[in-house]
Order: structure tokens, then C-alpha cells, then sequence
């Protein structure tokens, strides 16, 4: 009775001592992981169907088996269940660019300090250095707030200089901090990076050739991080060599008045000539001399200006000092 038993136990393969190749290849795919790939099983060549003839019916009949399975396929899950595909995620650059605002250990303030020394002097490594994060990162914009925060600092820093030279009280001090990092800063860049946002992308972009290339369009970001880089050298001028000579420049006669619009019209058209090299360095725009226009309208006034007896230091400390 206990042989019996014993014998009801066993597999077939296990009772007649030899192996199944149905089984074993049944088995063999129940042990792969789930993971997207295309299973085709072949027939073997000519020379192996000879060879496996040779050796006994049993082993021709699985052969035949396996020629005929082979002419399917079985195809097995491409992605699983709850995972989205990269290609469809969201990009989370710029919730992630916010976050890192209040974090100054994952900011590379070396960096920033190295892009604001050549944005005064070679202006085009800093764009060329924005084509090597455009290849490693995948964007044009930058990821790290650093350079926008340590702006507002600068000019924070500025404008109580103003204020104590110039200014009445605490809280007139205040108003004008407030007033020119939230006004001149950020919300005159909002509205000058959103114009130059749309201008490029509804008019200046190329045609692509044909429909397989992929179509790429300037990131909100990045036209605001050219205002930025355009922004910090007219900064020096305006804010922080204007304040050294404001005692000449607020005087009265024609030499205050060719100083100060020979600042302003330096500090404008350098303005416009960074916002030309951002906007140039991207290789999907076309007419980017559009953004150079500017610089003669600024030529053209300064001389007017000038005859006139305006003086733009005077008219700015009149409005913020009294």
C-alpha cells in the first residue's frame, strides 16, 4: 500500500527517468520576472531537426511540439500597473525651482558668483555655458534660484544705501526696499520675460523641415532668466555706480545732465544686447536681431534728452526722495 502511494506521488517525468521539454519549458517561463520583452521561440535549423531525429521518436515528437508553438508569440506585459511612463510624466522643474528657494544648501552660490562676473565682462561663455546645461540637463532654463536670490539680496543691500543717504524715515526706507525688489525686479521682469515668451514663441521660431523633428519652444523660465542676466549689469550702473556719483550727478548744469544719460543709455542698450545673446544662443529661433532693435531707439533719445536739460538721476531721486 505504501508503494502505491509512493508511486502516485511521483511526476511522470520522475517515473519514467526522463525529462519533458514541455514541462521544462512551462516551468522555465513561469520563473522570468514580468518585465517587457517579446518571447519567439524558433524553430531549430535543418541540421538540428536531423540530428534530434536520430536520436528516437520521443524526442521527434517534441520537436514537432515545439515547431509548432514557436509559430506564435507570446507577448507579455510592457509596463506595470500604477507606474506612468517617463515620457508622459510631468515635468517638475518649476515646482522644484520654487522649493529650492528656501534652501540655500542645495544652491551653487560659487557659480552664480563666477555667471555674474562674465555677464560684465564676456557675456557669451555664460550663454555658451547654457548650451552645456541644455545637453546634460535637458532644459534651458536654469534649475537653481541662487541667481535670483542673491539679486534681490544685492539690491536689497542698495536701496538702504539710498535710503540712508537720501531717505526720511524707517519706514519710508521700507516702502522703497519693498518697492524696488516686488516692482522694478520682479514683477517688470514677470511682465518683460512673459512678453518676450510669447513674441518668440509665436513669431520667431523656425519652421521645421519636415514633421519628424521634434518641436521645441523657449521655457517661461529661461526668458525670465535672461532678464535676470540682462538685469544684474545694469544693476552696477544704475544702482551701484550711480550711488557713488549721485553727488555729481543730481547737480545742476549741462554736465550732470551728459553724465547721468550716458549712464542710462550705457546701462539700456547693454540690457538689450544681453537679451539679444539669450535669445540668439537658442538654435530653433530665427530673427533674433529683433530684441537689438531697441538699443537705436535709445540712441536716438539720449542726444534729445540731453538737449533738452532732462536729467533721468535727478527725475528718479525727485521720485523716490522728494
Amino acid at each position: 500500500m505504501n508503494k502505491e502511494r509512493e508511486g502516485k506521488g511521483k511526476t511522470p517525468e520522475e517515473d519514467t527517468g526522463k525529462k519533458n521539454p514541455r514541462f521544462d519549458l512551462v516551468c522555465g517561463l513561469s520563473s522570468f520576472p514580468c518585465n517587457a520583452f517579446l518571447l519567439e521561440i524558433s524553430p531549430p535549423s535543418l541540421n538540428q531537426t536531423d540530428r534530434i531525429s536520430k536520436g528516437g521518436g520521443r524526442e521527434k515528437a517534441d520537436l514537432d511540439w515545439i515547431e509548432e508553438e514557436g509559430k506564435g508569440r507570446l507577448m507579455l506585459p510592457t509596463v506595470s500597473k500604477g507606474r506612468t511612463p517617463t515620457a508622459v510624466r510631468p515635468s517638475p522643474m518649476f515646482p522644484q525651482y520654487l522649493r529650492r528657494i528656501v534652501k540655500w544648501q542645495q544652491m551653487d552660490i560659487e557659480y552664480t558668483f563666477w555667471q555674474m562676473l562674465h555677464l560684465c565682462t564676456s557675456p557669451k561663455v555664460v550663454y555658451q555655458h547654457t548650451k552645456y546645461h541644455k545637453q546634460t540637463k535637458n532644459q534651458w532654463a536654469r534649475d537653481d534660484p541662487a541667481f535670483v536670490v542673491i539679486l534681490c539680496l544685492f539690491l536689497v543691500v542698495a536701496t538702504s544705501a539710498y535710503c540712508a543717504a537720501y531717505g526720511e524715515s524707517l519706514a519710508h526706507a521700507v516702502s522703497t526696499v519693498v518697492s524696488v525688489v516686488v516692482f522694478h525686479f520682479l514683477i517688470a521682469g514677470i511682465i518683460l520675460a512673459t512678453c518676450c515668451w510669447f513674441l518668440t514663441n509665436a513669431y520667431l521660431r523656425e519652421e521645421a523641415p519636415n514633421s519628424h523633428v521634434v518641436e521645441q519652444r523657449v521655457e517661461w523660465l529661461y526668458a525670465f532668466d535672461v532678464h535676470c542676466n540682462s538685469f544684474f549689469p545694469m544693476f552696477i550702473m544704475l544702482y551701484v555706480i550711480q550711488y557713488f556719483v549721485s553727488p555729481i550727478l543730481v547737480a545742476h548744469g549741462f554736465f550732470p545732465v551728459l553724465l547721468s544719460n550716458l549712464l542710462f543709455m550705457v546701462a539700456m542698450s547693454y540690457y538689450h544686447y544681453l537679451n539679444f545673446l539669450g535669445y540668439d544662443v537658442l538654435p530653433f529661433l530665427d530673427k533674433t536681431t529683433f530684441f537689438l532693435y531697441p538699443i537705436g531707439l535709445v540712441i536716438v533719445l539720449s542726444p534729445l534728452m540731453i538737449l533738452s536739460g532732462f536729467n533721468p538721476t535727478r527725475y528718479i531721486m525727485n521720485l523716490y526722495f522728494s
